[in-house]
């Protein structure tokens, strides 16, 4: 466990973090450009669709950064990617062509839970607060990946895709959320890894994991409002 020490530090660290919460909040939806771009392009377009959606899905990524901070090496880091997008790809599929689906706001409760959880196991929290080891994490990326597949789906069965070459658009979505992740987190490993050699790492990790545990609690909550106000 990473020590605790430049508390000062720490707050100038997570302020400016801090701040990036509503942004967060407006993200990650399902917009009429979207629709119109599968409309108007073939298998192509639902590759670009899903690798966008996956570069602005905030939820996904603050997940993926709080395991990416816990590991060590390349070799765990593509371990757990994998692990992870197995999981969702699963969900991802097999949930749309099978027309399973939930509401929204629920399954991106769960997801804010899900970066809530990885900051708070970070940090130790289940050392500190339940005297006990961590779960597998393994196990837990596996879990995880299968609710953000359920989500990547949700968002997707919010589209109108027709019935025409349903399978095929389902899988190039998927290919565009690979993509898009593999993207994404070239720069965030490229980051982390400058950060651990950075003489103030102790405060960063301790800053950004705290981040992941405020920003999980706020999505959690604008979520569960946005449910409730439609119910």
């Amino acid at each position: 466990m990473v020590p605790n020490r430049n508390n000062i530090s720490l707050k100038f660290l997570i302020l400016p973090l801090l701040m990036i919460i509503p942004f967060l909040m407006q993200a990650h939806g399902v917009s009429a450009a979207d629709q119109a771009t599968l409309q108007n392009g073939g298998l192509l377009a639902f590759i670009t669709v899903g690798a966008k959606h996956m570069l602005t899905g905030y939820d996904h990524l603050l997940f993926l950064v709080g395991v990416i901070f816990y590991l060590n090496n390349f070799k765990d880091i593509l371990k757990f990617i994998s692990i992870f997008t197995l999981g969702h790809s699963i969900t991802l599929i097999f949930a749309t062509y099978q027309g399973i689906t939930a509401n929204e706001h629920l399954i991106d409760a769960v997801i804010a839970l899900s970066v809530l959880y990885k900051g708070f196991e970070n940090l130790g929290g289940f050392k500190k607060i339940f005297n006990t080891g961590s779960p597998n994490l393994l196990f837990m990326v596996w879990i995880f990946g299968l609710i953000h597949g359920f989500g990547l789906s949700a968002r997707l069965q919010a589209f109108d895709i027709g019935t025409s070459q349903f399978l095929a658009k389902i899988i190039c979505f998927n290919i565009g959320v690979e993509l898009g992740q593999v993207l994404a987190l070239i720069p965030i490993v490229f980051v982390l890894t400058r950060f651990k050699k950075h003489s103030k790492y102790p405060s960063i990790y301790q800053a950004i994991n705290w981040f992941l545990i405020v920003a999980g609690i706020a999505l959690f909550i604008f979520q569960m409002v946005g449910y409730f106000s439609n119910h």
